[in-house]
């Protein structure tokens, strides 16, 4: 599977079925060779009456990826900080 092909396919957290969104890149260590983690677009915050919020990049480490099947990505995003700080404000 190439980069290109992951793009397209959607995260989901495996936690609570919650759909995360697209790749938005992938953490690479160059001098081992390995993938470190994906990037993905987080939720905008701070929506104004001119426009959203810039969204934070959120890390999911590549220990975190369980399955990368035909059309999601599935991982374990339970503990991220990033992740519970967006259940919080749900609530």
């Amino acid at each position: 599977m190439r980069i290109s092909e992951l793009r397209l396919l959607d995260i989901v957290n495996i936690k609570d079925g919650r759909r995360l969104g697209p790749i938005k890149d992938l953490d690479l260590d160059l001098e081992r060779g390995v993938v470190k983690g994906i990037v993905i677009s987080g939720p905008a915050r701070n929506w104004s009456f001119f426009g959203g919020g810039k969204p934070d990049d959120i890390m999911v480490p590549w220990e975190r990826v369980k399955k990368i099947g035909v059309d999601v990505i599935l991982v374990d995003a339970s503990n991220l900080a990033e992740f519970e700080l967006d259940n919080e404000e749900r609530h």
